[in-house]
């Protein structure tokens, strides 16, 4: 619950408490907040209790965390057996480097197992990515006014 609270922020919390509470009133606070979080611990596992009883026997290993869409999402993805047939014919990598290879001009196993060659590109092809300094005239271009449209 509590997973991203470094030390620093600790010390803060701590330090608050004792000067909102002082020395004094600070353990008594402690226990108080305890209680209630022990009763609504409590509270929060009956009604899971409750709801477990009136889902009846066929929801006997219905878990609330289910319920998560990140770890509903998760457990149909990994329960599903048509959806790890589609997952273990597809191959992300080999996919990933054939567009690379195709990319940066060498010839991939798929393409060259079709027959099709790709074109091989010269070093110097391609889009050039260098900012080059502006032309006169790109200069004395206006510039937009959006007040008066």
């Amino acid at each position: 619950m509590f997973n991203d609270i470094g030390a620093l922020e600790l010390v803060t919390i701590v330090v608050l408490a004792i000067l909102i509470f002082g020395p004094d009133k600070l353990p008594k606070v402690i226990q108080d907040v305890t209680g209630v979080i022990r009763k609504i611990r409590a509270f929060s596992d009956s009604a899971k209790q409750d709801i477990r009883s009136e889902l009846g026997p066929e929801f006997k290993d219905f878990e609330f965390e289910d319920l998560n869409p990140k770890n509903f999402i998760r457990k149909q993805l990994t329960e599903n057996e048509d959806l790890k047939e589609i997952r273990s014919s597809f191959d992300l990598r080999k996919e990933l480097n054939d567009v690379t290879d195709a990319v940066n001009g060498k010839e991939s196993d798929a393409a060259a197992a079709a027959g099709g060659a790709l074109p091989a590109a010269a070093p110097g092809a391609g889009p050039d990515m260098v900012k080059k300094p502006a032309t006169p005239a790109q200069e004395q271009r206006s510039r937009y006014d959006a007040d008066a449209t």
